[in-house]
């Protein structure tokens, strides 16, 4: 799984470089899909259940699950991009919120404290622990500063499968919850809003967006939980 999640992180801190006003989502895909090849990897999104893209890529009121397009990204909007590997396997999955170009205040903060809450959500995946220790520790965040955690998507087991059990949502109560085991694998996403929880599909039969419009921001690693403490697999260069 290592070696998945290598490409995973590397691929993503590469897209940072191409995200901008203008771009087009689909052009993304292309340069993320060549890239996860050049690697050795396999786009591990491509047709799992279905799904016509490679990558996702979620602007603004997209909470996940955005399809690639001739769409372009304008100044002030955000991109979360959702990008998932498969080698030797293993699969590797990770996720990032981009601005694009300059975003407002209240936007920035979304993104800090979505990205803040995936960490601590981290902190929590120690062997002997609980698995809602980790759901606690995002929710507790995000909702302290205003913010709603997604209740239908979930983060998951990660392994020889893309998704596997348990699912490890974003919302619980400390102390609950399945006890954590070394070996286990995990991808900790936090899905957050700036408004309403609550979302809904669009007729594409993937795009999720928030029920009120309002943005919303994703960022997941793969852990590994070790004797050690948390093992990130999906680190960017920035976190290596």
């Amino acid at each position: 799984m290592a070696g998945a999640g290598r490409i995973v992180g590397q691929v993503l801190e590469e897209l940072k470089q191409v995200v901008r006003p203008g771009a087009r989502t689909g052009d993304i895909e292309k340069i993320a899909e060549e890239r996860i090849t050049a690697l050795g990897g396999k786009a591990a999104f491509k047709g799992y259940r279905g799904y016509p893209g490679s990558i996702c890529t979620s602007v603004n009121e997209e909470v996940v699950h955005g399809i690639p397009s001739s769409r372009k990204v304008k100044e002030g909007d955000i991109l979360s991009i959702d990008l998932g590997v498969y080698l030797d396997g293993f699969y590797g999955d990770a996720a990032v919120t981009y601005p694009v170009g300059a975003v407002d205040g209240r936007t920035a903060e979304l993104i800090r404290v979505t990205e803040e809450a995936l960490y601590l959500g981290i902190e929590k995946a120690v062997e002997g622990g609980r698995l809602y220790d980790i759901s606690g520790a995002i929710q507790a965040h995000a909702e302290a500063h205003g913010f709603s955690v997604v209740k239908l998507f979930v983060g998951h087991g990660i392994g020889r499968q893309l998704h596997e059990e348990p699912q490890v949502p974003n919302y619980g109560v400390p102390g609950q919850g399945p006890r954590l085991r070394k070996g286990m694998t995990l991808a900790i996403e936090p899905m957050v809003n700036t408004g309403t929880h609550a979302v809904r599909i669009l007729d594409d039969g993937w795009t999720a967006v928030t029920g009120d419009g309002a943005k919303s921001a994703h960022f997941e690693h793969t852990v590994a939980i070790t004797s050690g403490g948390p093992l990130i697999l999906t680190k960017t260069y920035k976190e290596s």
